[in-house]
């Protein structure tokens, strides 16, 4: 019997992203679910309760800073590790996004593909 793939939520307004996270991930053996605002990304992760999330900064309706606040502050949600992706590489940006969002790590873009499934298998549990 094969064991259950992790789910990993895509959050993430640009569909060229989503899409180069969700075939790395799916070859690596993870299940992918997608969104492309902090709306549907909140709503998806409460859903169904990911075993880590992606979120992009910069996106409509709600941005990811707000989307990680609402899920930290969130019994149901607050254990799932948020791992922040940004093209936002300036000095003193990381350490400001982690304490506004109380995100569990923070990854730059363009992402790099062993820094991502690092990231991901460690937060996953694995």
């Amino acid at each position: 019997m094969a064991a259950e793939k992790k789910l990993i939520l895509i959050v993430d307004d640009n569909e060229k992203n989503r899409k180069y996270l969700r075939v790395v991930l799916q070859k690596t053996g993870y299940g992918v679910l997608e969104a492309e605002d902090g709306e549907q990304g909140v709503r998806l992760a409460r859903e169904n309760l990911p075993a880590v999330i992606l979120m992009d900064v910069r996106m409509p309706q709600m941005d990811g800073i707000e989307a990680t606040r609402i899920l930290k502050s969130d019994s149901a949600t607050s254990k799932i590790p948020v791992v922040i992706t940004t093209s936002s590489a300036m000095k003193g940006n990381r350490e400001k996004i982690v304490s506004e969002t109380g995100c569990d790590d923070y990854i730059t873009k363009p992402v790099e593909i062993n820094t991502l499934l690092s990231a991901v298998k460690r937060y996953a549990g694995e």
